[in-house]
């Protein structure tokens, strides 16, 4: 039970370190994600300013994963060179170390303060950027207590057999080593923790130096196999920026792993300390790749577009275009994300409703089967921002940030039900009209592209009030619905009118056409939702349209 214990303590220690890294990274992200996005773009002028761009936010981030899969989604989308990428990626590598290098020194005694001021700022604030904060300095000291329970947890160890003669079987078998190092990074998606883990072991004399520094070499490997990794089923554009770090520092490492001898010598002269041995082989390790890379980014960048050359790929209206995975943790990105998405949905929808009336009037069956076909795609990309809002909704969300989650998901299925209705219903009525022959009169005609010249306005109209929100667009969208609902009486009592006269055309098409008007009408109602919570959060909507009752007259008693 004691070496169970044992293990269990090393477990809890190692996952509460894990867990700290992530409470800073996401604490920064969601405080300063977009400011951190844009110093990025601001620095990729050239080389050197985007190789400081990416040592100082990822100095801040604590996580070279975390810029990898930024930069991928911006090379991805054409925002940013591939080879510049490489530079920020660079010093996102040296930058990752020094949040190595402060944790390793003994620092446990910040620990409580840290929490305690993190959890005050969480729990006492309004201000969302100050409850993030919190967040950053919680996982600090998390992350500063982790290693301190992990330096009591393998006290143990060393004065297990079983364990020290698994080492043991690593002393000499330094390949093995890296390999183990790799999969342990990557399956943690940590090469931090991994390092600070390593130093742990080195500080409490249970892995001998040279096996640290390999061990090191792999952690290195390891985090950016990660990120390769999580992009494998992106664009290739995406995945050539973490290939790229992947190829330089797998190059490094394959030099450095013959000459450990050497480069434990060399890490001795500089801090004999068997803590500091590894911490600063880790940081001697990224500095020397960035020194090595830095000239060669073209060459490393033509190697990659070599090896992951450009596919052509058929456009497909179903797959969405602005879903950016690397932003969930940041909602507000992520929700302007899923926006802007929305936005491209309603392109879509406006498209099939602005074919429908060609449909009706020219009789063409494949313009029917073209309409399925966009239904099928604005099906399949509704599906995907909705999965997108979900894993949104993972994260915590502010006050206005959960308003907005609910409007996008709300406008979003409306959109989608619109789609529907036009490829089920209009279409299955234009099918039927198209089979039986049948031609409306051209009053009929007129009244119809009429409703539906109103309804895609009014889709229009919808679209410009979920984006901007604005209360006097909401009011104009909901008179639009009154407005609605009186032109299909007037168009009622037109048709009755010419079934009074008994015009042929009238007669063979009269369900079709009442049918059509009912299903713009609906259209119309799906759209003018997105107006109601903007009226109610601005107090311009009432309760109820019911007039207020008037009081009953009672007879008096005795008549």
């Amino acid at each position: 039970m004691h070496g169970i214990e044992t293990v269990l303590n090393v477990l809890g220690s190692v996952a509460l370190l894990l867990w700290g890294v992530r409470m800073v990274r996401t604490g920064l992200t969601r405080a300063f994600g977009a400011t951190l996005r844009r110093a990025i773009a601001a620095c990729s002028r050239n080389r050197f300013t985007a190789f400081a761009g990416g040592l100082a936010v990822t100095g801040l981030l604590q996580s070279s994963t975390a810029t990898a899969l930024l930069l991928s989604s911006f090379a991805g989308r054409g925002l940013i060179p591939l080879s510049i990428a490489l530079a920020v990626m660079l010093g996102a590598d040296v930058g990752t170390t020094i949040a190595a290098q402060v944790l390793s020194f003994d620092l446990g005694w910040v620990s409580p303060l840290l929490i305690g001021a993190g959890v005050i700022s969480f729990l006492s604030s309004e201000s969302e950027k100050a409850r993030h904060l919190g967040r950053v300095a919680i996982g600090l000291g998390l992350m500063l207590l982790s290693l301190k329970l992990l330096a009591l947890a393998t006290l143990p160890l060393r004065s297990a057999p079983a364990f020290m003669a698994a080492l043991q079987g690593l002393q000499d078998e330094y390949v093995i080593a890296v390999v183990l190092a790799i999969l342990a990074t990557w399956f943690v998606h940590s090469s931090l923790s991994i390092v600070l883990l390593i130093v742990s072991f080195a500080a409490s004399g249970l892995v001998e130096p040279r096996l640290a520094l390999a061990l090191v070499i792999g952690a290195n490997i390891g985090g950016a196999l990660a990120p390769y990794m999580a992009q494998a089923g992106a664009d290739v554009k995406a995945r050539r920026v973490p290939l790229a770090n992947l190829i330089t520092r797998t190059i490094v490492g394959l030099v450095l792993l013959p000459f450990l001898g050497p480069a434990l010598q060399a890490m001795t002269w500089v801090d004999p300390s068997a803590t500091r041995l590894a911490v600063n082989f880790h940081t001697a390790f990224n500095i020397a790749t960035a020194i090595l890379f830095l000239p060669l980014i073209d060459v490393v960048a033509w190697a990659c577009r070599r090896l992951l050359p450009d596919k052509p790929v058929a456009d497909d209206p179903g797959r969405p275009r602005h879903l950016d995975p690397n932003v969930l943790d940041s909602p507000a990105e992520a929700l302007g994300c899923a926006l802007r998405e929305t936005l491209n949905l309603g392109d879509r929808v406006a498209d099939m409703l602005r074919q429908t009336m060609d449909v009706f009037e020219r009789n063409d069956p494949k313009a029917v089967k073209a309409i399925e076909a966009a239904d099928d795609a604005v099906d399949r990309l509704y599906e995907a921002i909705k999965l997108y809002l979900i894993q949104t909704s993972h994260n915590e969300l502010g006050d206005e940030d959960g308003k907005r989650y609910v409007e996008i998901l709300t406008f979003t299925t409306n959109l989608e039900h619109i789609g529907d209705i036009i490829d089920k219903n209009l279409m299955e009525l234009a099918a039927k009209k198209i089979r039986n022959r049948y031609a409306f009169s051209p009053e009929g005609t007129a009244e119809l592209k009429a409703f539906h010249a109103r309804v895609l306005e009014n889709l229009g109209l919808a679209l410009n009030v979920f984006t901007t929100r604005d209360s006097a667009l909401a009011r104009r969208l909901v008179a639009e619905k009154t407005a609605m609902r009186e032109a299909e009486a007037r168009a009622a009592d037109s048709h009755y009118a010419r079934l009074r006269e008994g015009r042929p055309e009238s007669i063979e098409t009269s369900s079709i056409h009442m049918d059509v008007i009912r299903d713009f009408k609906r259209i119309n109602g799906h759209l003018t939702s997105v107006a109601y919570p903007i009226l109610e959060a601005a107090g311009e909507l009432a309760d109820t349209r019911l007039k207020e009752a008037q009081p009953l007259i009672r007879a008096p008693a005795g008549s």
